[in-house]
């Protein structure tokens, strides 16, 4: 039996990526590959795995997410957004499909973790697992806002559940190059959105029962400490163990830390302007 959701891949050259990522959503009742323009073989690679490919240029992963649910003809209310390089596991698939059964009137939504890979090896210190991400939502009744490189909800008619089964997130699978690429981009906008003082912090989220909010908070904190790529090193090596992750978890710390370096360099350079 097939799940009844539509499974949404966010997607630009990443044929590679599909290879992996789209046999993992046979579950699925309807899988839809929004493409950026891609010059590779993505298109094709998806219709081969026997995904629909519509064409959408993207200007944020919130805008293009809010665009596939509203303008992509999804065939089920309940959606699953994924990007290229994540991979649903069996288990996961399994949790889904009995949580949408058992899904209340009230609820929106599912916040999923996700586990960072790097090689095949999952990073269970240094990544700071679990970090969750609202993905998978009804069609109707969320909508998402721009947060930086990623997305957060900015209207929810109801509540938010969390699954405990998490996917695979492959971030690093299309080489250095391609993630100092990403993070240069990334981190424009972290800090433009500095700058623009769209970080107002209430401190007492930083205790809060909630992961979502408190990891929020937490990050807001951040942005107004000194040493910033210090103490993320720091945090990420140190105080979550990262070196329990060997060798990759000390990539994994300094590329956070580089990660933290060009935030604070640009938004210098944007408040110097």
């Amino acid at each position: 039996m097939k799940t009844r959701c539509s499974v949404v891949v966010l997607a630009r050259n990443e044929e590679r990526n599909l290879e992996r990522c789209l046999p993992a959503l046979a579950f699925a009742d309807e899988v839809v590959v929004v493409d950026d323009g891609s010059v590779d073989g993505t298109a094709a690679v998806a219709a081969r795995h026997g995904a629909r490919v519509v064409q959408h240029g993207m200007v944020s992963f919130a805008e293009q997410r809010n665009w596939a649910m509203e303008s992509a003809g999804l065939r089920h209310e309940w959606v699953l957004h994924l990007d290229a390089d994540e991979v649903v596991t069996p288990e996961l698939a399994a949790e889904m499909a009995d949580r949408l059964k058992m899904a209340g009137p009230g609820t929106v939504g599912f916040q999923l973790a996700r586990k960072t890979m790097m090689g095949e090896r999952w990073l269970r210190f240094s990544a700071t697992y679990p970090v969750y991400v609202p993905r998978l939502v009804h069609r109707d009744r969320v909508r998402y806002a721009a947060c930086g490189h990623g997305e957060r909800v900015e209207r929810a008619d109801g509540s938010f559940e969390y699954l405990r089964e998490p996917c695979l997130h492959y971030n690093f699978s299309k080489g250095w190059s391609d993630w100092f690429e990403r993070h240069n981009r990334y981190s424009t906008r972290e800090a433009e959105r500095i700058v623009a003082g769209c970080e107002a912090l209430d401190l007492r989220h930083c205790w809060s029962s909630d992961p979502v909010r408190r990891r929020a908070a937490l990050r807001r904190l951040s942005y107004r400490l000194p040493c910033r790529a210090f103490l993320r090193f720091v945090y990420v090596y140190v105080l979550r163990c990262g070196f329990l992750d060997g060798h990759k978890g000390w990539t994994y710390a300094r590329l956070q830390a580089i990660y933290e370096t060009m935030i604070t360099l640009k938004v210098r350079e944007l408040r110097q302007r």
